[in-house]
């Protein structure tokens, strides 16, 4: 089955807003996709639920950017470093996310979320330096993912690694999460994607492009 190409041009679209048309038209080139073999159904339903989440084109060009004939607005290019700083707040990072090569977050009393399921990974590798007090640094991270929290000084705190025991043994590592600098009264949570919601809600999103 041949897939229409998203017709997306010149970098500044990327922040401009989507129309209900333009979501509907993303999702059916995941669907398309799907019924081609490229994309299982928990990638389906994942995509599809940040389909139509998706605010402007730039929500919506990494869901099909790996996709044969599908063309974003330019090739989307990751920083180099980012830098952000909180006091009492929370930094979070989730859905098509484009992942810097180097993360630097400061926080006082506030949690640092990183959820890498559907993240756009320039490269196998991520630093990330967290100055962190009186909070929490989650990392979700799907297979193929390892995470090194070594180098990472904790006071007051643990590093808890959920649902690793129930991944598959022996999967080869793709990307790295390296973690370093300091958190003082917080723990490091590193754990794997929820798990699919019921088939039921995937049905109701495919029938929405019916």
């Amino acid at each position: 089955m041949s897939q229409e190409p998203v017709p997306w041009v010149g970098k500044d679209q990327l922040s401009q807003r989507v129309s209900h048309d333009d979501r509907e038209r993303v999702a059916e080139v995941l669907r398309v996709a799907a019924g081609d073999g490229r994309l299982s159904l928990e990638e389906l339903e994942e995509r599809l639920e940040g389909c139509f989440a998706a605010r402007t084109y730039g929500d919506l060009a990494p869901l099909v950017v790996d996709l044969p004939g599908q063309l974003a607005a330019e090739p989307v290019r990751a920083k180099d470093v980012v830098r952000v700083r909180r006091i009492g707040g929370n930094v979070r990072y989730e859905g098509a996310w484009v992942a810097p090569r180097r993360l630097e977050a400061e926080v006082r009393g506030g949690n640092v979320v990183l959820d890498f399921t559907a993240a756009v990974m320039s490269g196998t590798t991520i630093h990330v330096d967290v100055e962190m007090r009186g909070g929490n640094l989650r990392l979700v991270v799907p297979d193929g993912y390892a995470v090194d929290t070594d180098e990472v000084n904790i006071r007051g705190g643990n590093v808890v690694h959920r649902g690793a025991k129930d991944r598959p043994q022996g999967l080869p590592i793709t990307h790295r999460v390296i973690v370093t600098g300091e958190i003082t009264g917080g723990n490091v949570h590193v754990r794997p994607p929820r798990s699919p919601r019921k088939p039921g809600r995937l049905r109701r999103m495919l029938r929405r492009g019916a």
